[in-house]
């Protein structure tokens, strides 16, 4: 790069006049190198295919609350998702980087100012006596001096103040993702509570097959002593005692390993957490509303960060459209320098100002180079928004599939559950009677057990499903949540204190982590909410 450089003070007056004048109108115009933003605007479906059985939704219904889980109507899942909102590790860790994306606005922000500061020194030097052509005076001397800088770039083709868009443009990105993280800690919590209460249910059916074959058991151990059943029907009973047994252990390994999980979601040790039992599975019938497709655009976290990185890529196009037009930085320095400590003398001032100006002449394409790359960034970025979108879309129309299918095939098994029961009973009173042979009743035993299973099973999935259509319409969350441009700066230009922890913007608080360092809670969760 050729640099041109000016040296003659009468041509550095003129210059440093002109370029103040020049930076007035630049200020004024506003020279924006970037081109013309829109998000995309995409054509989008009425409605959503599986939206038939839902009822027509109210605009009050359609606002899904932030703690969205309530709906569901449990409250120890409530202290559970209270407790990781506030303290779990990684949805803390996503917050602070929020921090620093804020923290790097205001850095590139300081560029757009000038910069001032101050210079101060002494020296003391000594000669050598015999020194060859050795000027002839005293031997020693000392230096000092001291004095201000200053220097300031006027940005006139808006790099800098592009960088600092992008910035911006960076930090509500990192509020999006921080809003995407908390939704998927929200819903990986209550997904990994509601198998647990699956595997209760489990557990206890087991219990209670276990108790029932027991008796199957001493019933046939009778009937053999009585000489009325073959010694088979007795080996037939223990099978089956056994491998309910062997099942419910398993389902318990099954409970405890996810008792761990949603300990570590809680930030709590897994050997000092524990969950109490509950029998039963139920949870609140919570019917989602959805709206319109098009406002999907607005609910998701994921969709609002794609699209402050297309934001992003947009602006750095005019950063590199700038490199390409002429760079302009001012200069002035003075102060005090003299032999001795007797500085503040008007002899003893100097100073010095001036203005530099460069401009690429020819560099290869290294610039053609750099701004053919923001183009195709952009580009690809564009892509990728559309791409998040599709499958936004795709996780809608998936978990409204799951939530009415399952709920039908849950009625179903409901009424497949009941006739395997009296089906159980009938051949067990028969087998009693002598009218039948044990093979029937083992037969209605494995038929009951396993449409009980299978009932709780989809029960599971159907409410995992809610929680994850919930999850894929964006549990509650909008983008008018994210901070303002201007919210995502963090200090004045003056402000030198309070700067450990910015103010909270866009509802995001960075918390200190010593206080969540403390990770044995030596309680149950129902003791904790006494």
């Amino acid at each position: 790069m050729n640099q041109l450089s000016i040296r003659s003070p009468s041509m550095l007056k003129r210059i440093v006049t002109g370029v103040c004048a020049l930076g007035s109108v630049a200020a004024l115009s506003g020279c924006d190198l970037a081109p013309r933003y829109e998000a995309p605007h995409f054509i989008v479906p009425d409605s959503w295919t599986g939206q038939t059985p839902f009822a027509k939704a109210t605009p009050a219904e359609l606002q899904i609350p932030v703690n969205w889980w309530t709906l569901l109507g449990d409250p120890v899942l409530d202290d559970l998702e209270q407790r990781a909102v506030e303290q779990n590790a990684d949805l803390q860790a996503a917050a602070e980087r929020f921090v620093q994306a804020r923290s790097l606005v205001m850095k590139a922000r300081a560029d757009l100012l000038p910069h001032f500061g101050l210079a101060f020194g002494a020296s003391d030097n000594k000669q050598s006596a015999d020194a060859l052509f050795r000027y002839k005076g005293a031997t020693t001397a000392t230096d000092e001096f001291y004095g201000g800088l200053a220097s300031w770039e006027p940005d006139f083709w808006s790099e800098i103040r592009n960088q600092v868009r992008m910035q911006k443009f960076a930090a509500q990105e990192k509020a999006a993702d921080f809003a995407g993280v908390r939704l998927s800690l929200a819903a990986d919590l209550a997904s990994d509570y509601i198998a647990l209460r699956g595997y209760d249910a489990q557990d206890a059916i087991y219990r209670q097959s276990i108790a029932y074959y027991g008796k199957a058991v001493d019933m046939t151990r009778t009937q053999l002593d009585n000489q009325a059943a073959p010694r088979l029907d007795l080996a037939r009973a223990q099978n089956r005692l056994y491998v309910a047994q062997a099942a419910e252990l398993d389902v318990r390994a099954q409970r405890e390993v996810t008792e761990h999980a949603i300990a570590v979601l809680t930030n709590t040790a897994p050997e000092s957490f524990h969950i109490e039992p509950r029998d039963n599975f139920s949870f609140r019938t919570v019917d989602v509303s959805l709206g319109v497709p098009s406002e999907l655009l607005q609910r998701r976290p994921d969709i609002a960060a794609a699209e402050r990185v297309m934001a992003q890529s947009n602006r750095s196009i005019g950063v590199a459209r700038a490199a390409f037009y002429p760079h302009i930085s001012l200069r002035a320095n003075g102060g005090f320098n003299a032999n001795g400590f007797d500085l503040a003398k008007l002899a003893n001032s100097m100073w010095s100002y001036g203005a530099s100006a460069s401009m690429p002449i020819f560099e290869g394409g290294l610039r053609r180079a750099a701004l053919q790359y923001s183009w195709s960034v952009y580009r690809e970025t564009r892509d990728s928004y559309r791409s998040t979108i599709l499958s936004a879309f795709r996780e809608v129309e998936d978990e409204q599939s799951r939530v009415r299918l399952l709920r039908q095939e849950d009625i179903r098994l409901k009424g497949a559950v009941g006739t395997a029961m009296d089906m159980q009973n009938m051949t067990m009173t028969l087998y009693k009677g002598g009218l039948s042979n044990y093979l029937e009743a083992i037969v209605a035993q494995e038929a009951a057990l396993d449409a009980r299973i299978a009932e709780v099973e989809v029960a599971v999935r159907a409410e995992q499903a809610v929680v994850g259509l919930i999850r894929s319409t964006g549990g509650g969350w909008n983008d008018r949540l994210l901070p303002t441009p201007d919210e995502t700066m963090t200090f004045d230009v003056l402000q030198y204190g309070n700067l450990h922890y910015p103010k909270p913007a866009g509802g995001i608080t960075a918390q200190p982590p010593e206080q969540f360092e403390n990770l044995v809670t030596g309680r149950s969760v129902q003791e904790r909410m006494q």
